[in-house]
């Protein structure tokens, strides 16, 4: 178990396969190169605790300069790979280093989808996908009072909760007829919109943004496609990223959203790999290829190429889950529940208590937990055993869900 591993990307993905080789016996180099200049660091707690102050820079990193030194990983920090060249084997970095590798992984992630307005541009808009991002953000909450977040999705909803805690006016602007509509059930939607408005927050649906208006050169407020204006001194664009695949693209490997890979995580290489938010891959839980954004399939993805690379991992299969913080409420959700064309309610709505079982027929897909997370781990033992759960049982507030979960390991 030798050679050179090159990494290209210093997130979540790219660290854990790092550590999974050291940790699988991995003796050979292992060369990590990530854009930003710090230590590697979770993105989750950014539009939380990291952005009112309540964790800091030491907080959220995922591990310290000594993981480095112990286990001879190369670390270059604001270092970019910006070419692959595949009939040698090497990549160039953006100051001009070769390096070559034996193996080659992929842990790209993804970027912010911009707002296609006029004044987008504008100072006072701004994203949130890095600590940098963050860090503008938390300065400006002490600074403003009116804020407009564009997209009802986890982070626009994360940061609107957010806001709203730190006591500013806040308005979320979501273009379809409800909030987080491509991932939960219409009911986890309606559940969520009334927790925001009982905050205080005031959610505008089935709104377009036409552009956002300005003065000086910063935002004053967003005007909507009907004409009205939201006045804003800060004004926050979440409505999704793109998956960053332009390095891939160049070197000829298949991109379609996403990098393609094969059961295995290689792509049309197959000394390359590529994972988490940047990997388009064959899913046995959605029937088809899907790309996934979340710590859990970053993480399980980087550890099933680690496995690869120092033996046999076999096929990716693990079952996904995702969770969103929005203010004191906890949404979990276990499975990929497109396409299914019954639910089931488990547990006590008006008391924000209650799990959504998810079914296209008889067949379960998966559940989304507000509240209940003994029943999201047991959702997700029970996806992974493939074990039958009918409507019935889910239903059934005597069923013992945690026992049978357990049971079907």
């Amino acid at each position: 178990m030798s050679g050179t591993v090159v990494i290209a990307g210093g997130g979540q993905a790219g660290l854990q396969t790092a550590a999974s080789l050291r940790q699988n016996g991995f003796s050979g180099r292992i060369v990590l190169a990530g854009d930003e200049p710090g230590l590697p660091y979770q993105r989750p707690p950014l539009s939380k605790v990291y952005l009112t102050g309540q964790a800091g820079t030491d907080g959220i990193r995922l591990r310290g300069e000594d993981f480095f030194t112990d286990n001879a990983v190369e670390l270059l920090r604001g270092e970019r790979i910006v070419a692959i060249d595949r009939e040698r084997r090497t990549v160039e970095t953006a100051s001009g280093t070769g390096i070559e590798y034996d193996d080659l992984v992929l842990a790209l992630g993804s970027r912010n989808r911009e707002l296609p307005v006029p004044g987008a541009d504008l100072d006072s808009v701004a994203g949130l996908r890095t600590v940098a991002d963050a860090d503008l953000l938390r300065e400006a909450l002490g600074s403003v009072r009116r804020v407009v977040v564009v997209g009802g999705g986890f982070i626009g909803l994360e940061f609107a909760a957010a806001a709203t805690d730190a006591g500013l006016s806040v308005t979320v602007v979501e273009a379809l007829p409800r909030v987080m509509s491509r991932v939960v059930t219409e009911r986890t939607s309606e559940f969520f919109t009334g927790v925001h408005r009982s905050l205080g927050v005031r959610v505008v649906l089935g709104a377009g943004v036409r552009r956002i208006v300005g003065e000086n050169g910063a935002a004053t407020g967003v005007e909507l496609d009907d004409g009205s204006v939201v006045p804003a001194d800060l004004v926050v664009v979440g409505i999704g990223v793109r998956p960053n695949v332009e390095l891939a693209e160049e070197a000829g490997l298949a991109v379609d959203d996403g990098i393609v890979v094969d059961g295995s995580l290689r792509t049309s290489d197959p000394n390359i790999f590529a994972i988490g938010d940047c990997a388009r891959f064959p899913s046995p839980h959605a029937g088809r290829p899907v790309r996934l954004e979340s710590v859990q399939n970053a993480v399980d993805q980087a550890r099933h190429v680690a496995a690869g690379l120092t033996g046999d991992a076999g096929a990716y299969d693990a079952v996904p889950w995702f969770w969103t913080d929005q203010g004191k409420v906890k949404l979990q959700i276990a499975g990929l529940t497109d396409g299914h064309d019954r639910t089931v309610v488990r547990g006590d709505q008006s008391e924000g208590k209650f799990s959504v079982f998810c079914y296209r027929g008889d067949e379960l897909l998966g559940a989304e937990s507000i509240g209940r997370a003994t029943e999201h781990m047991a959702v997700r033992r029970i996806l992974t055993a493939g074990a039958p759960l009918s409507p019935e049982q889910a239903a059934d507030v005597d069923f013992d869900l945690k026992g049978y979960s357990k049971q079907v390991v």
